[in-house]
């Protein structure tokens, strides 16, 4: 198998490029090993596979998310110390990944736990919605605007300095967590240098508990980059179509070379069901994530957020909500004491 600048291809047989990435996972991983390739497909596992450890390691399926109590595990989870501030990542360079929902939903499901100190930031270069889809707009001021103020807004202390940052922030409807909305204007792109974008984690740390990150689709960026260097943990969202998954595949490569192998060894893989039939590429998706990264969770097609607008947690099914709490259990488990 070798690489290629359109992804993962073979010398031999053209084939479909989803086929030569199964046949990677079922290998084992990356390590260029060519084993036999076995004939036949083992059946789709039920609950918690391909674990690497304990806790919530390996493939998680959302029609499990019932109540039997287990969701009593996972609130308890969420409510746990996690031992500082904790920066989440969602990432995946293609856009239209579910990357601000997830960001949206996983702030919006902590918050409904721990009741305080979630925010989502939309740390997209160009024309973010995040700000659109999650928080009331009682103001229009974005990143760019506590940017500019950042030196004073950095020299407040305890009380003073969450009411002065709460002026740059927007909340959602039931108060769960805050968002910091990105900037519509393409030039202000050229300000979030690596020094500006750690500074400003670093003031929402101080005043969050959670600080969950969109990070846009420009790997090349200084403002990406520093928010996945930053990052306690790494959301890998997908969908289960070949190009997201093979732009999935590539930034996780891509972050090992870049020095992160340990980020990428914790990673959750997100894969989020875009519609409500069957997604004929989930299990073989599943499957060759869970070999790369430390858990893969599936969560279900919701009809309320495919219609582009504003994100309302109570407004979803009861199952998407046990679905995402399942989820955002697996991302702090590492943290919680």
């Amino acid at each position: 198998m070798e690489r290629t600048e359109a992804g993962w291809g073979q010398a031999a047989e053209p084939g479909p490029r989803w086929r030569v990435l199964l046949d990677r996972a079922l290998l084992g991983g990356r390590t260029g090993e060519h084993p036999q390739i076995p004939t036949a497909r083992p059946p789709r596992p039920a609950g918690i596979v391909d674990g690497r450890s304990g806790g919530f390691s390996g493939t998680i399926e959302w029609r499990e998310a019932q109540p039997n109590g287990r969701g009593d595990n996972h609130v308890a989870v969420l409510r746990k110390d996690l031992g500082g501030p904790r920066v989440v990542a969602f990432a995946n360079p293609k856009g239209g990944v579910h990357k601000t929902t997830a960001t949206v939903l996983a702030a919006a499901t902590i918050g409904s736990i721990r009741g305080r100190g979630v925010l989502a930031w939309d740390d997209n270069e160009l024309r973010g919605t995040l700000g659109l889809r999650a928080g009331s707009a009682r103001h229009a001021r974005t990143i760019r605007h506590l940017v500019s103020d950042l030196a004073q807004v950095e020299n407040s202390v305890g009380v003073a300095l969450t009411e002065q940052l709460d002026d740059y922030l927007r909340h959602a409807s039931d108060g769960s967590y805050d968002v910091l909305a990105g900037e519509e204007n393409p030039r202000f792109a050229q300000r979030l240098d690596t020094h500006t974008v750690r500074r400003v984690l670093e003031l929402l740390c101080r005043t969050h508990d959670v600080v969950c990150v969109d990070t846009g689709n420009n790997v090349e960026s200084p403002n990406w980059k520093t928010v996945l260097q930053a990052a306690d943990q790494l959301v890998v969202t997908t969908v289960p179509r070949e190009d997201a998954a093979f732009t999935a595949d590539w930034m996780l490569d891509l972050l090992v070379e870049m020095g992160m192998v340990d980020l990428v060894a914790n990673a959750v893989t997100l894969l989020s069901c875009s519609t409500p039939g069957p997604a004929p590429l989930l299990d073989d998706l599943s499957r060759h994530f869970a070999t790369r990264t430390r858990a893969v969770v599936v969560v279900p097609y919701d009809a309320m957020l495919e219609t582009g607008s504003s994100i309302e947690y109570s407004m979803l099914a009861a199952e998407t909500r046990r679905a995402w709490l399942r989820a955002t259990a697996v991302m702090v488990e590492p943290f919680a004491r």
